[in-house]
């Protein structure tokens, strides 16, 4: 991982974008799985009860499909794939504003545990249950935190391992059995495992933006934990689990464009006025024109991303913060236009365009704002240097 000095060296090999045979079919089961089970229909049906996320379709994909456990090798119980195989998963979950926690459990969370010591049975035990699907994690951060800025944690833990303090804003937190926590131990900072079933943790919702991607603040009051490791390697690991969830994000975030954009020029051509479809409008060709550009190559830079992210590529924390800094604006771009060009049927609860603009909405500031990334890649790049 990069800490921030320009890179050097000899350049990395030129990135492969495109998709695969296996990664096309492993696009193609996961998009008939949500087309039967996570239709908009279903989302917002499920948008008006309690549940933190839809655990039949977590099951399906997770377990049927076996995506929960991609990025995890199969000597430790998972499929051997990559960063490559979860993002195509992550844009056919932004396509489809499927509320599972994907990103936050298979992802990120795996992805801690990954950088911990394989041989304990702390680590190596909770890593094949994310695997197989049968337990859902979060790396208890708050959404917000940018690779490169984790702030000092939050949480303190005795020599004992009983934590104390509380974490605002994680993701899928309402729905997770397990808590990774970024916590300040007695000898510096340290990553714990705490079952959220354990006596002084606790979980208060609150009402975000996205109802498809629940937020709860974790509070930890003497909760018993297990030490994961302790750290320059507990903060790397950390690192490295936030630069991957920012990088795949960007797949996530082209999936919901790519729904917009289709979703618009469908409506476009079937919709007329003045006995006309409303596409064949100049001005509205321009538009939709431009935004098939801008989709086009946020394609492009997610892929990038993806593919630095599989290979290892010292040029990663590149490809992450150009990705982020590109795609976030284009989703929330596609996602306007969608609802715009719908006309008064976009701004209704049953069309699911909202749930769009608030996924690609609350996307914008996950893992790192578009000018948080901006900022970061200025300084890997050496912007502006003597």
């Amino acid at each position: 991982m990069n800490d921030g000095t320009p890179l050097t060296g000899t350049p990395a090999a030129d990135p492969d974008l495109l998709y695969s045979e296996d990664e096309d079919a492993l696009r193609a089961a996961v998009r008939s799985l949500l087309a039967d089970r996570g239709d908009p229909a279903t989302v917002l049906a499920g948008l008006e009860s309690d549940v933190a996320y839809d655990t039949g379709l977590w099951r399906a994909l997770a377990t049927e499909i076996g995506a929960a456990g991609l990025l995890v090798p199969e000597k430790l119980g998972g499929a051997g794939a990559s960063a490559r195989e979860a993002a195509v998963v992550l844009e056919e979950v932004g396509r489809s504003v499927a509320p599972v926690p994907y990103l936050t459990s298979a992802v990120i969370a795996v992805t801690a545990l990954l950088g911990c010591d394989h041989a304990q049975e702390e680590v190596a035990a909770p890593l094949a249950a994310l695997a197989g699907g049968r337990t859902v994690g979060v790396l208890a951060v708050p959404l917000p935190t940018a690779p490169g800025g984790l702030p000092e944690p939050a949480v303190r833990a005795g020599a004992d391992g009983r934590l104390t303090g509380r974490v605002t804003s994680v993701a899928d937190a309402a729905g997770a059995e397990l808590l990774l926590a970024w916590a300040q131990g007695p000898d510096g900072p340290a990553l714990y495992a705490v079952e959220t079933s354990t006596d002084g943790v606790r979980t208060d919702s609150v009402t975000p933006l996205d109802l498809t991607r629940p937020l709860g603040h974790v509070i930890f009051d003497g909760a018993q934990g297990r030490l994961l490791a302790t750290g320059d390697r507990a903060r790397t690991t950390v690192e490295q689990a936030l630069l991957t969830g920012a990088g795949l994000l960007a797949s996530e975030q082209l999936g919901v464009a790519e729904w917009c954009l289709t979703e618009t020029v469908r409506h476009t051509a079937e919709r007329t006025q003045f006995g006309r479809p409303v596409g064949s409008f100049q001005a509205l060709k321009h538009r939709m024109a431009a935004l098939w550009l801008e989709v086009a190559s946020a394609r492009a830079a997610a892929r990038h991303a993806a593919d630095a992210l599989a290979t290892g590529s010292p040029d990663a924390p590149v490809a992450v913060a150009v990705a982020q800094a590109y795609c976030a604006p284009v989703a929330v771009r596609a996602a306007e236009e969608c609802v715009q060009l719908h006309g008064g049927i976009g701004m209704t609860w049953e069309h699911p365009a909202h749930l769009f603009l608030k996924r690609a909405k609350s996307d914008e500031v996950a893992l790192g704002s578009p000018g948080r990334h901006r900022e970061a890649l200025a300084g890997l790049v050496a912007l502006g240097a003597p």
